[in-house]
């Protein structure tokens, strides 16, 4: 359904009619210098035909039709917004190097892993404005709260470990992430943390961040990530050892429940994916949002058309003739 944007542009339409009636006509001049004394001037009408009228009436018309912005409405269709605000804080400390994980059938390191299961995550959460806090010696927000998804994939795959200090800071992590969510007025705020240690950095504790982040009304996932058993090299050929032995799972229990929210173990890539997948079916996205229609911007036609209209009602036409004195 078409329909004008700056409706009261049309009180202009008569504009030319009372500039003509209201103005002052122009005194004649002479423009033609004749050096001959037998010639003058045969007297002409100066009046402009109709038909030039008409063209410079329509163009002007066609002009007002552009100024008021014409534009066609698209039909209804659900605005794919939830009102939820989900943070993701990831961690990037020396540890996350470790090579303890499958993906495809190869060996990556555990961050390689979450890069990967995180970014599906991410590209699934469309309607939720998303941010993304990285963490190690310290936390930093490289992507504020957004409902543009490429970007906060785009962050987390130009992260690189060791990028924010080699050791874990996870009180901190809450802490900022808490602090960007609690100033809205969404009723759904969330914070999804993943770890492969214990706290040993930053200024404030764990559980002094989940109190706050319990305050704020965040509810608070956690996801321990690494493998409870790998081989490794030693004087006498190889031996199996816990790498995950400093991941302090008992407090992650205790600070998500204390938020409402869960904990998550990760010993592999298939169960860092159904952590992923479980906080997805938690937090569902709705499934119809408000109602918007689309609007498609018409002005290019009538603009197009006005400078169709004036070039031939701005043609060079002949209007003085010279003719013999008597």
């Amino acid at each position: 359904m078409p329909e004008f944007a700056w409706p009261w542009l049309w009180v202009l339409l008569p504009l030319p009619w009372l500039l003509r009636r209201w103005l002052p006509p122009a005194a004649p001049g002479e423009a033609l210098y004749l050096p001959y004394a037998g010639l003058q001037l045969a007297q002409v009408e100066r009046r402009a035909s109709r038909g030039r009228w008409l063209w410079l009436s329509l163009a002007w018309l066609c002009l007002l039709g552009a100024a008021a912005r014409p534009q066609w409405l698209g039909p209804p269709q659900a605005e794919q917004r939830s009102g939820r605000a989900m943070m993701l804080a990831l961690d990037l400390s020396g540890s996350m190097r470790t090579e303890d994980m499958q993906l495809a059938g190869q060996p990556v390191s555990r961050f390689e892993a979450v890069e990967a299961i995180a970014g599906d995550f991410v590209a699934r959460r469309a309607g939720d404005e998303l941010g993304l806090v990285l963490f190690g010696s310290r936390a930093f927000l490289v992507t504020p709260l957004t409902y543009d998804l490429d970007a906060v994939s785009a962050q987390l795959k130009g992260a690189a470990v060791g990028l924010a200090g080699t050791e874990t800071a996870i009180g901190d992590a809450i802490a900022v992430s808490v602090k960007r969510l609690a100033g809205l007025p969404e009723p759904a705020r969330v914070l999804v943390l993943l770890t492969d240690g214990v706290n040993n950095a930053g200024s404030i504790t764990p559980r002094d961040a989940a109190a706050a982040a319990k305050a704020a009304g965040v509810r608070l996932y956690t996801i321990g990530i690494g493998a409870t058993r790998m081989r490794v090299p030693d004087f006498f050929g190889s031996r199996v050892v816990n790498p995950s032995a400093e991941l302090d799972e008992d407090m992650l229990t205790e600070i998500a429940q204390q938020t409402g929210g869960r904990f998550f173990r990760a010993t592999d890539t298939e169960e860092l994916a159904a952590a992923y997948r479980t906080i997805d079916a938690l937090e569902p996205m709705p499934q119809q949002g408000p109602q918007l229609r689309p609007r498609h911007e018409l002005f290019r036609w009538p603009l197009l058309a006005a400078f169709l209209l004036m070039l031939p009602a701005l043609w060079p036409r002949r209007g003085l003739r010279a003719e013999p004195a008597a």
